[in-house]
């Protein structure tokens, strides 16, 4: 099982409908994350500055931001897009970051 971390932006004044998007999450789009192996998904949020951290664990070939073909992914991401820096195909621009410590 692999650990996966990335870091998003979300506009000023986007955290609340963030929020709230993300709790009405799709059930298809949940049921695809599941059956691409990505578990244990989280994502934090730094209130100040509006950065988003995202963290899951995956079996499979790859994360969350590896799913760009699916259309499930490509709607997902234009509901979104108006909360979030994005690149021009709507998905968000995210840096993935390096694990330097992990305590299990």
């Amino acid at each position: 099982m692999e650990r996966l971390a990335f870091k998003m932006q979300l506009k000023p004044g986007a955290a609340a409908e963030y929020v709230r998007r993300h709790e009405a999450i799709w059930p298809e789009l949940k049921q695809l994350l599941t059956e691409s192996g990505i578990s244990a998904y989280s994502i934090f949020l730094d209130s100040a500055t509006g950065t988003l951290f995202a963290y899951q664990k995956v079996s499979g070939s790859g994360g969350s931001q590896d799913l760009k073909e699916n259309p499930i992914v490509q709607k997902w991401w234009e509901h979104m897009a108006d909360l979030m820096e994005v690149h021009p195909d709507q998905s968000p621009v995210s840096t993935a970051m390096k694990e330097v410590f992990y305590l299990e």
